[in-house]
């Protein structure tokens, strides 16, 4: 089902663009400790992983995995305040580093795209066999949304009570569009160039030998980007079919298990008529759209000198029905 969001954004900060960088801004200083610990995978590469604290065998608290966005890691602002709001709920939470986004590059040429699904499958496996006890739910931002989407989607029977999925690219072409036009070009460059950076990394290791370094440099696009290094090394013929085959939306409706969406209209990463479903969804599936929002922004309050992060009240709300 469809519903109109509770969400009101502060009166010093509704445009979209503030949203979504002040967001980042006012959560500049957070400080959480965190757990390091990291998991070898089957194709002999790695995960980082870090914990709000480490779970003893016989856990039986929540645990929340956190799916971070394009280039995120721990240190993104929304992945800091979402783990200290479910530390907060006396919950475990547990973030994924995408392969490549800890801090260090991973092993193969192959990192992670919006579609990857391999290793939340692989983590989710893991945790249902190590805590038994313990329920568990994920939360998605971007696009570790749109993978959180498709993994739950393909997986009818995984470990998960429920899931949270924020701000995500459900339709991955549509979006690269939307962010290749107007102010919202600042996040593609912002993006790029992090992908790039990234990719310039692996190709001193050795590990991509037939992209070209001069073509990668002049890069200014995503979809561009995507054509030139994320289809060919991830098996796609071009970044169309990429886009076709690893978008959340088409999919969305096998997932079984209670899930939230949450998706701003004024969202300047994304296409708002293209990501809202224009079909009927299980009742078990909510879609929560705001009018304001920006991209996993959501910030409240009447104090500009102490802003609510509307997210980390809204989300655990949501979970604790069915933890």
């Amino acid at each position: 089902m469809i519903i109109d969001s509770t969400f009101k954004p502060a009166w010093w900060l509704r445009n979209a663009h503030l949203q979504t960088i002040l967001a980042k801004s006012f959560k500049k200083n957070q400080q959480l400790s965190l757990h390091q610990t990291t998991l070898e995978t089957p194709d002999d590469d790695f995960l980082d992983l870090v914990w709000t604290e480490l779970p003893e065998s016989s856990n039986t608290k929540p645990i929340i995995v956190i799916l971070h966005g394009l280039e995120g890691s721990a240190e993104s602002h929304y992945a800091k305040g979402m783990l200290a709001a479910i530390k907060q709920q006396g919950w475990i939470g547990l973030l994924m580093h995408f392969r490549g986004c800890s801090g260090r590059p991973n092993r193969k040429a192959q990192s992670y795209h919006s579609g990857d699904t391999r290793d939340i499958t692989f983590i989710s496996e893991w945790l249902a066999g190590l805590y038994p006890d313990a329920s568990k739910a994920a939360v998605g931002f971007s696009l570790g949304g749109n993978a959180l989407t498709r993994y739950l989607a393909q997986t009818p029977n995984n470990p998960f009570q429920t899931a949270c999925i924020i701000c995500a690219p459900l339709d991955l072409s549509s979006c690269s569009q939307r962010i290749s036009q107007g102010s919202s070009k600042i996040y593609q460059k912002y993006l790029v160039d992090m992908l790039k950076t990234s990719t310039f990394e692996k190709m001193e290791q050795q590990l991509l030998p037939d992209i070209c370094p001069d073509k990668l440099a002049a890069v200014d696009k995503l979809w561009d980007f995507d054509q030139m290094v994320t289809a060919p090394i991830n098996g796609f013929t071009g970044a169309e079919h990429y886009y076709q085959q690893a978008s959340g939306k088409p999919v969305m409706h096998k997932i079984n298990r209670p899930c939230l969406f949450i998706h701003a209209a004024d969202d300047p990463f994304l296409s708002h008529q293209d990501i809202v479903p224009n079909s009927d969804l299980p009742e078990h599936l909510t879609f929560e759209i705001s009018e304001k929002g920006g991209h996993v922004g959501f910030v409240t309050g009447n104090n500009p000198l102490k802003p609510v992060f509307w997210l980390e009240q809204r989300v655990p709300q949501y979970l604790k029905q069915f933890l």
